[in-house]
């Protein structure tokens, strides 16, 4: 019920597709493995990475969504924004910034399993 209510409204205010609607509304909260990314160049969006800021890569989401992503573990949490694609490794649902994976607590581990919620 909350999906399909999701859905009529992104496509009651016209902002995207029927088939990006409801991709979007299926991701509204989804978890799994996250991992970090160090490098400093240029981001899918256009601009320059920032290390330290809390900044992610996910395949779908539109560049500029929020999303705050748990450890459902440490009840850490983080909010990122999405200025990037990726990730590209098999079974990975998003990359967090360096910045976000200190707050995170996932340095020295290298991945850590997220409930990332679209806010």
């Amino acid at each position: 019920m909350k999906r399909a209510l999701l859905v009529a409204f992104i496509l009651a205010t016209g902002a995207m597709s029927d088939a990006r609607a409801e991709r979007i509304a299926q991701r509204i909260g989804f978890s799994g493995l996250a991992s970090y990314y160090s490098y400093g160049g240029r981001v899918a969006s256009g601009g320059r990475a920032d290390t330290n800021g809390f900044t992610a890569a996910h395949r779908t989401l539109p560049f500029g969504t929020r999303v705050r992503l748990t450890d459902p573990k440490s009840s850490r949490t983080v909010i990122v924004t999405i200025d990037d694609r990726g990730p590209f490794i098999r079974n990975r649902v998003i990359d967090v910034s360096l910045g976000a994976a200190h707050a995170l607590g996932m340095i020295g581990r290298g991945v850590l399993y997220v409930r990332a919620d679209i806010l």
